[in-house]
């Protein structure tokens, strides 16, 4: 079941909600530069376990609004919000990857963890995704700022270079094309705006705010998000569990399919 929720003039979002009727529900916040359908191979069995799952396009991004500013983290915990509040969940697991799970942090912050009872945190891009003087952790912002200039220069060539780095294991080339096709879903010009996010966005001091328990579920081999920040994000968490990923990159939920699965489903109970 899919439909759009308005989030404000001239911005809708969409969602994808699967078995409605599940008994515990899973929200799903997928990374930079992807959308919902990125989390295919959850939607496919977590229902079939009882599961309700619901995937949030976010702006600029799959089938949702591309307006041409509002990139912020704030911006989109606050568009999860009125999602929440629109679908009239309650007790929900909050599972961000990525960029997703930075977003996620920063709703936990900003809205005091408004209706969620548990939090799971996927390769997510924090505390800080760059490095700073007292950061030496993540990319450089050197390096975010290269994506950008390559993001309008030529974003499929982009997209492929990112993609590249992102599995640790074997994927057919059918799986990558794919894969490359939900970025190109995306605005080229958010593409851009969520990368100067990414860069210099800190969410160091929202880390004592979560309260929930807390399952941080990060690849060893991750390239984009190295695995050091699972370990940061553990030391700042109360209450939380870092479980590692042996085979996997940035793409664990694909990379250990079957695991990353029975994890999840463990965590949330």
């Amino acid at each position: 079941m899919g439909y759009y929720i308005r989030v404000e003039k001239g911005v809708n979002v969409y969602v994808e909600d699967v078995n409605p009727t599940g008994s515990k529900t899973i929200l799903f916040i997928h990374g930079w530069p992807a959308n919902h359908q990125m989390f295919e191979y959850q939607f496919n069995q977590l229902p079939a376990m009882g599961y309700r799952c619901i995937g949030v396009d976010l702006r600029g991004f799959g089938k949702s609004s591309k307006p041409w500013e509002s990139y912020s983290y704030d911006r989109m915990a606050n568009d999860i919000r009125i999602v929440i509040d629109t679908l009239g969940l309650e007790e929900i697991t909050l599972a961000g990857h990525s960029m997703g799970g930075a977003i996620s942090i920063r709703y936990m912050a900003l809205h005091g963890g408004h209706k969620v009872a548990k939090l799971a945190l996927i390769g997510a891009a924090a505390p800080v995704f760059t490095r700073r003087s007292d950061y030496p952790y993540g990319i450089t912002a050197e390096e975010v700022n290269k994506l950008i200039e390559e993001t309008y220069a030529d974003r499929p060539n982009m997209l492929s270079g990112f993609g590249d780095i992102f599995f640790a294991r074997y994927v057919t080339k059918d799986f990558i094309d794919w894969f490359h096709g939900l970025g190109l879903m995306a605005s080229g010009n958010a593409t851009a705006k969520c990368l100067v996010s990414l860069r210099d966005e800190d969410l160091r001091n929202d880390l004592p705010f979560i309260q929930v328990p807390t399952a941080i579920l990060h690849g060893k081999h991750d390239k984009i998000c190295p695995f050091v920040l699972g370990e940061l994000l553990h030391q700042g968490i109360s209450n939380s569990v870092l479980i590692p990923f042996e085979y996997s990159g940035h793409g664990l939920f694909y990379c250990e399919v079957e695991k990353f699965n029975q994890e999840l489903v463990r965590f949330i109970g």
